[in-house]
């Protein structure tokens, strides 16, 4: 599965890094970092990513695959 990130869209809420803490997380400024850009998201981490994905307000996060 991988994820596509719009960051543009992303307005900061962190809602997908409280859902999976192991796939996004904020930085000092609020703009996401998606640890899995460009690569497949791990097996184990696959549950939370849908999780994180539903909730996002802006729907700047898509399941690709």
């Amino acid at each position: 599965m991988k994820i596509s990130v719009d960051h543009p869209r992303c307005e900061g809420h962190g809602l997908c890094a409280d859902q999976a803490p192991g796939i996004f997380s904020l930085d000092d400024g609020t703009e996401l970092i998606y640890h899995f850009e460009g690569t497949e998201v791990p097996d184990e981490h696959r549950l939370a990513a849908r999780a994180a994905v539903n909730a996002c307000p802006v729907a700047a996060l898509r399941v690709l695959s």
